[in-house]
């Protein structure tokens, strides 16, 4: 049986979710380590207030894949440039972080632990309330003494990385360099709809969904990055052929920093959203949005799942868990030694 027969039986789950209209569109896509590419698409890019037919050039939200795609290649390619340091701590490249109180335990945090999810910091907050201008904003999040508690998945590790980001190199993130077919402005009638958004008043289309991301101007270290289809898996294939970092940096996004976690992603363990089969050499992350990225390293392939599962509303149960661990599955069972 050719790969392209099997990758429409790779595709089903997900062209079956669209057919019932538990999700707008979807594309998958998978990339070998020898370059080979290969994409399937369906759906419907808007479908309120207008319907707009999907294609596979247009640009989705990526939403949280932008924590790796974006934010953790960077702060492994300034590593790499000699400008960070991974044990460092943030204050260092940040010197007016909690400047009021240089006991703070913001001060001390390191890159690593703001990578791997290993600090106090919340989850989320709705920061776009306070209603201030983007750079009132950073401030507020540089000053804020965050209530600790356990290490959990959280945004404000990421978007602390981000002013790091922008502090070294002095460049917003919104101007930083970023490959072809990813962006942090894409062309509005060529995107991907996502939510109707209540603060906004709007469905969002060509502007980043989330809140906190929009209110700090657009881009930020948690969200903010659009891609195409082709355009995530070109990422990928930088990390499966091991393309622009280091080696050491390289192994550094799959060595286990926790349980769970490496340096940005998520290492494969049972019940993972990646689905079953794949070498415990994997990686992963999920967007909010609906998208996911997983790379198979020992193996020598990726792939992609986009949607925009939370258009019209985050508010419907969409199955999006379990049709990306089916897809997951299947897309394991075509690399599977047989």
């Amino acid at each position: 049986m050719s790969f392209e027969i099997e990758m429409d039986a790779v595709f089903e789950p997900a062209w079956q979710a669209v057919k019932e209209k538990r999700i707008p569109c979807a594309a998958l896509g998978v990339v070998k380590l020898d370059g080979q590419k290969f994409i399937r698409s369906v759906g419907q890019a808007q479908i309120e207030p207008e319907t707009v037919p999907f294609d596979q050039t247009m640009w989705f939200d990526l939403a949280s894949l932008t924590k790796v795609i974006f934010t953790t290649r960077r702060i492994l390619e300034l590593v790499d440039a000699g400008q960070l340091n991974l044990d460092e701590k943030i204050s260092n490249y940040i010197p007016d972080l909690r400047q009021y109180d240089l006991s703070a335990p913001e001060r001390v945090l390191t890159l690593r632990a703001l990578l791997s999810h290993q600090t106090h910091l919340p989850a989320v907050e709705p920061l776009y309330t306070l209603g201030q201008d983007a750079e009132t904003l950073r401030a507020y999040i540089l000053q804020r003494a965050w209530k600790s508690g356990p290490s959990v998945y959280s945004d404000i590790n990421f978007m602390l990385l981000g002013l790091v980001i922008e502090r070294v190199t002095d460049t917003l993130l919104s101007k930083q360099p970023v490959a072809s077919g990813l962006s942090f402005t894409p062309p509005t009638e060529h995107s991907v709809a996502t939510e109707f958004c209540a603060w906004r008043g709007r469905v969002m289309r060509g502007a980043v969904h989330d809140e906190n991301a929009y209110a700090l101007g657009g881009a930020a270290g948690h969200a903010g990055l659009f891609g195409t289809v082709e355009g995530v898996l070109d990422h990928a294939f930088l990390i499966l052929s091991g393309t622009g970092l280091s080696a050491e940096m390289a192994k550094a996004m799959e060595t286990p920093q926790s349980g769970t976690r490496a340096l940005g992603w998520e290492i494969n363990h049972a019940g993972w959203h990646g689905g079953e089969g794949h070498s415990a050499r994997t990686i992963g992350h999920l967007g909010f949005t609906g998208t996911g990225l997983w790379i198979d390293l020992a193996r020598g392939y990726a792939w992609t799942l986009l949607t925009n599962r939370v258009h019209p509303s985050r508010h419907t149960d969409t199955g999006i868990m379990a049709l990306r661990r089916e897809t997951g599955r299947r897309v394991a069972a075509l690399f599977s030694p047989r």
